[in-house]
Formats: structure tokens, C-alpha cells, sequence
């Protein structure tokens, strides 16, 4: 299973909105309102957010290939990109996803480590990110990469309110 990452550019929109929503929506569609889900799925992976997203600085967009294939994708964010912290010595993971059918290879640990990389490569001091309170399969993935609870933060699909764990890896 060769896999490699490729840095996302404004070429490739349509396949990360594609990516982007299909993703999310095996991920989380079934546990939410379907009216706030669409609200939620059709601003956040518009072809004009993404856009915006793709030509900030300091979004860092990654699509992960095993071989040719495509089957997933991280999202990182630095400076003032950062959705919560706003730490210039942190790398925020804002997305990391894998293709339903290729979930279970071991892939997402993969992508971790390459982040990991990235962010020591960056000089960054810690990494961190949100994790819905009610997904117990990704925060024990976090968990068992060495990620702990620093602290919550509400987080909006649609006008349901959830809560997200932030999580923290240090790396010094």
C-alpha cells in the first residue's frame, strides 16, 4: 500500500468538494438533523468557501493517494487560519479523512504521522484539533497517538450546537 500526499491547489476545487462532502457526510450525516446537515454541508464545502480556503496562506489542503487513487484528505490551518487557539507556535488539525471504503488500512494513522512531520518541520509546538463529543472512535484514535483534553468548544451543524473536544499533542 504505497501511499504519498499531494499539497491541493486551486486546480483541484472539484475533487476536494467532492472529497470534502462526500467524507463528512459518511462520517456524520446518520447522528444529524438531516435540515441542519445540508445547511451545514452546503456552506462549508461550497465551491466558493473552498475557494477562499485554497488560497489563504495559511490553509495547508493535502489529498492522500494509495497508488493513483484517491482516499483522502487532511486540512491543517497555521496562524491566523486557526479556528480556536490562534497559537502561532501550534498547527491545528482542522480535517483529516479518509474514503469510507478505504477506512480500516490504517490510512488515517498514516496521514497523523505525516502532520506530525509537517508540524516538526514547522517548528511547531504542539498540535491540536476539535472532536465531536459524540465520535468515541476518533477521540481513542487521538488518544493513542497522544493526543489529551485541554478543553471544549461549540461547534455548529446548521443551528444545532455540539460540543468539540480540543485535543493536544505536545512535541517539544
Amino acid at each position: 500500500m504505497p501511499l504519498h500526499l499531494r499539497e491541493c491547489v486551486s486546480t483541484d476545487l472539484d475533487t476536494l468538494v467532492k472529497i470534502s462532502k462526500e467524507t463528512f457526510a459518511a462520517a456524520f450525516e446518520k447522528d444529524n438533523d438531516p435540515k441542519d446537515f445540508m445547511v451545514y454541508i452546503e456552506k462549508a464545502f461550497s465551491p466558493k468557501t473552498l475557494a477562499a480556503e485554497l488560497a489563504n496562506k495559511d490553509c495547508l489542503f493535502h489529498f492522500v493517494f494509495e497508488d493513483r487513487e484517491l482516499v483522502g484528505y487532511f486540512k491543517l490551518n497555521v496562524a491566523s487560519a486557526q479556528t480556536d487557539v490562534h497559537d502561532p507556535n501550534a498547527l491545528e488539525i482542522e480535517r483529516i479523512y479518509v474514503v469510507e471504503a478505504h477506512q480500516g488500512k490504517k490510512i488515517g494513522a498514516w496521514m497523523l504521522q505525516e502532520i506530525i512531520m509537517k508540524a516538526r518541520t514547522l517548528e511547531m509546538e504542539y498540535i491540536w484539533l476539535g472532536v465531536w463529543e459524540h465520535n468515541p472512535k476518533a477521540i481513542r484514535f487521538y488518544q493513542r497517538h497522544g493526543f489529551n483534553k485541554f478543553a471544549e468548544h461549540p461547534y455548529y451543524i446548521g443551528t444545532d450546537k455540539q460540543t468539540d473536544w480540543l485535543l493536544r499533542l505536545e512535541l517539544q
